[in-house]
């Protein structure tokens, strides 16, 4: 029987490295916060429009600036700026929440990922 080929030809597929996996992680992770700290801490009007307009600013940003084909490109600094932005608000909402070990966990985690892959980018 002859062999498969393993890849197909004409088709490039990205890898992806245990860095993309956790960089969805954090992505996800904030979406969920910035709704979680939109319902739970604001009284009843504005709960909704926080709990719901935070998450989607986030993606919305994350689309424009910062997903792997950009609608806008920016200079590497300004888009870890932007990436920072987004970490310190997570982080922020985990404070608010009275929850400042699981914030400064994942403003560590976060930064820390976003460090390495912004060198690997950049190098």
């Amino acid at each position: 029987m002859p062999e498969e080929p393993s890849a197909v030809p004409g088709v490039n597929r990205p890898t992806i490295t245990a860095l993309d996996v956790i960089r969805s992680i954090v992505l996800v992770i904030s979406v969920a916060t910035l709704a979680l700290w939109g319902f739970a801490t604001w009284p009843l009007p504005w709960n909704i429009v926080l709990g719901i307009g935070a998450p989607v600013l986030v993606i919305l940003v994350w689309a424009l600036f910062l997903s792997p084909r950009p609608v806008l490109r920016l200079h590497p600094f300004l888009r870890a700026a932007v990436e920072l932005l987004i970490y310190v608000s997570v982080t922020i909402a985990w404070w608010l929440m009275d929850q400042p070990v699981i914030g400064l966990a994942f403003a560590l985690v976060a930064v820390g990922a976003g460090v390495v892959s912004g060198r690997r980018r950049i190098a």
